[in-house]
């Protein structure tokens, strides 16, 4: 895997992280409601279901390269149509992402909780299919390795992103509330800009 390919990634990556998503309001809320250890608690929780998601997307993903390039190539498209729906529920939306309540538990039982929050996701499973197989060559060694390099890329950049949250979730919480539509807004047009680039790497691809 080249280095470029590896900025790149990241460069994408870092621009999805830092969107506030179902993952952020928990731990925001986590933070809110027992403070800033269950906050970072619950953001460590998060991350480690991430690797559930990375293990599956290696072993899924790597099997359908190696089967068809014709269906990995359909994969890549109906992640980039996912990414445009996301972008465009988004900008429709309109209230922010569901706060979750929350009541006070141990912390070890919050971590776990994050840990099931994750896992339990819908969104992230796409999102794994949607984004990872854009930087994966099938040329370039195992893709099972590759999708494992980046998905941990991904893994300690959501997690910074993660303890940002939980570190200030009380002032950061009150700004998300204040700046719901800009949010929301930023948010849509991330994802736009994402899934056309997507789609134009996919067809482009086929072609």
């Amino acid at each position: 895997m080249s280095l470029s390919t590896l900025g790149v990634f990241v460069a994408a990556s870092l621009a999805l992280v830092v969107v506030p998503g179902p993952n952020h309001i928990y731990i925001t809320a986590r933070g809110l409601a027992q403070g800033r250890a269950a906050g970072v608690a619950s953001a460590l929780g998060v991350e480690a279901g991430t690797l559930v998601h990375i293990a599956a997307a290696a072993a899924g993903l790597s099997y359908l390269i190696a089967r068809s390039a014709t269906l990995f190539t359909a994969v890549k498209l109906a992640g980039a149509a996912y990414l445009l729906y996301l972008g465009v529920r988004t900008l429709r939306s309109k209230e922010a992402a569901d706060e979750p309540r929350v009541r006070v538990q141990p912390l070890h039982r919050v971590f776990l909780e994050g840990v099931v929050v994750n896992v339990l996701n819908p969104k992230v499973t796409l999102f794994f299919l949607a984004f990872l197989p854009q930087f994966v060559d099938p040329a370039a060694g195992s893709p099972a390795l590759q999708i494992v390099v980046l998905g941990l890329l991904l893994l300690l950049l959501g997690l910074v992103s993660d303890m940002v949250y939980a570190v200030g979730a009380g002032a950061l919480g009150a700004r998300l509330r204040s700046r719901a539509r800009l949010v929301r807004n930023v948010s849509g047009v991330i994802y736009l800009g994402l899934g056309a680039a997507v789609a134009f790497t996919g067809a482009r691809s086929a072609s």
